[in-house]
């Protein structure tokens, strides 16, 4: 029996009482600036390059490493850069205490500036 890959639309499901965020793999996120209340995230990304080694018949890759920093102080507006990585961003925000109100809040303007290309689904 062949195997039949199926392709499943970039969703992220959100549990609004408990804060709990699921997502699958192909939610992207577009640049965007973010600014809630006193809590502040910084995502930026750094180009690296794979090389093969000599005679090996491997290809040279490009890749992005995601470089995360949060804060808990004054609020300000902060860059979300293309590429940037959305687990990155929560797991970020849910360091610095944001609670499971300002995740939800956060991600459904993401989503109205159409920087999360994903369905949103709050249970």
């Amino acid at each position: 029996m062949p195997l039949i890959r199926q392709k499943f639309p970039p969703l992220v499901i959100i549990n609004a009482r408990t804060g709990s965020i699921v997502m699958n793999r192909a939610v992207r996120l577009e640049p965007c600036a973010i600014s809630h209340g006193n809590l502040s995230v910084s995502v930026s990304n750094t180009p690296q390059v794979s090389q093969p080694n000599p005679l090996s018949g491997g290809s040279t890759v490009a890749t992005n490493q995601a470089n995360v920093n949060i804060k808990s102080d004054g609020g300000k507006v902060i860059r979300v850069p293309k590429g940037a990585n959305l687990s990155q961003v929560v797991s970020a925000l849910n360091a610095v205490g944001a609670t499971p109100q300002d995740l939800v809040s956060i991600l459904q303007a993401m989503k109205a500036a159409g920087s999360l290309k994903a369905d949103l689904q709050i249970i």
